[in-house]
């Protein structure tokens, strides 16, 4: 479609002008070189990112994996993520996490999304999930190695027949990280694997007139991503990625599952010692089971201290 051609092209300009105009400062490493999600944080030391993303879809699968045409649906997140470092050896940060969410339904333009309606036709958004969660470095000798461990609680209100907000689950989930640096520190691999436990009532078990049904298709479910990451640093100030995303969602007993293939690029600019920026376009290029198969856009702020 023309509308995601032009916002990628504007996102490939943007990084190339990133990378032709960034200063080289090879004798020390930035944040977005030292700071990858696999390095904790020193005791005292503060994390916080903004992070925004507008996924958008005009085709899902059928019951298989044959693309169909629906009516445009877009969804918007902020993911806001508030870490501290905790112990004197770097080993250990704690923090929160909250999550707002605005969805359209209806063939509404992608933008419209940031509205943030909310009723019970075509449009809802709110705070939906807040996440107590922490940071582990389990292994000394390997400082590139660490797991996250988020519980996500839901907190927006169940409305009965109103469109789809968020999952109706409390959400365990385990990210496992390691990255390698090599080429003189301008190349990077960067992996992540995730184990999150969907828990909470089943959808056949719903009382229809209380609750929303839709919201619940993945309670009792295993989700399980599994993300590369190839970065390259044109200089010390700024990055660009291609990255490869596979996905399942494991039936536990809800009579449902889904998996999906996503390709996307990327890049990260140092703005000062504090503040760094993030742009990325993510697209899903198969799917099974009434599986999306849209574009994500995203845009996100990062500031250590």
């Amino acid at each position: 479609m023309k509308y995601n051609r032009n916002i990628i092209a504007i996102l490939l300009l943007a990084l190339t002008v990133t990378s032709v105009f960034a200063q080289e400062e090879n004798d020390v490493k930035s944040n977005i070189q030292e700071f990858t999600p696999s390095k904790l944080l020193k005791k005292g030391q503060w994390d916080v990112k903004f992070f925004n993303s507008i996924y958008t879809q005009t085709e899902q699968t059928d019951s298989g994996s044959k693309s169909q045409k629906i009516a445009r649906q877009t969804f918007f997140t902020n993911t806001t993520e508030i870490y501290t470092g905790v112990s004197t050896t770097s080993r250990i940060n704690v923090g929160l996490i909250f999550q707002v969410r605005a969805n359209t339904y209806g063939g509404a333009g992608a933008l419209e999304v940031l509205n943030f309606k909310d009723n019970t036709t075509d449009a809802r958004s709110g705070l939906t999930t807040i996440a107590p969660s922490i940071r582990v470095q389990p292994f000394k000798s390997i400082s590139n190695f660490s797991f996250t461990s988020s519980l996500y609680l839901p907190v927006f209100k169940d409305v009965p027949n109103a469109p789809y907000l968020d999952k109706r689950s409390f959400f365990w989930e385990t990210k496992f990280f390691y990255d390698k640096t090599f080429g003189g520190d301008k190349w990077q691999v960067f992996t992540e694997a995730d184990l999150g436990f969907n828990f909470g009532e089943k959808s056949k078990e719903a009382n229809a007139a209380e609750s929303n049904i839709i919201e619940r298709f993945a309670n009792n479910s295993l989700f399980v991503p599994v993300s590369a990451f190839l970065s390259y640093f044109p200089s010390s100030k700024s990055t660009l990625f291609v990255n490869a995303q596979q996905a399942f969602l494991i039936d536990l007993g809800n009579d449902f599952a889904q998996n999906y293939t996503q390709l996307g690029l990327g890049g990260k600019y140092q703005l000062t010692d504090i503040f760094n920026l993030e742009a990325s376009f993510g697209k899903i290029v198969r799917g099974n089971n009434f599986q999306g198969l849209g574009q994500t856009f995203s845009l996100g702020i990062r500031a250590l201290f």
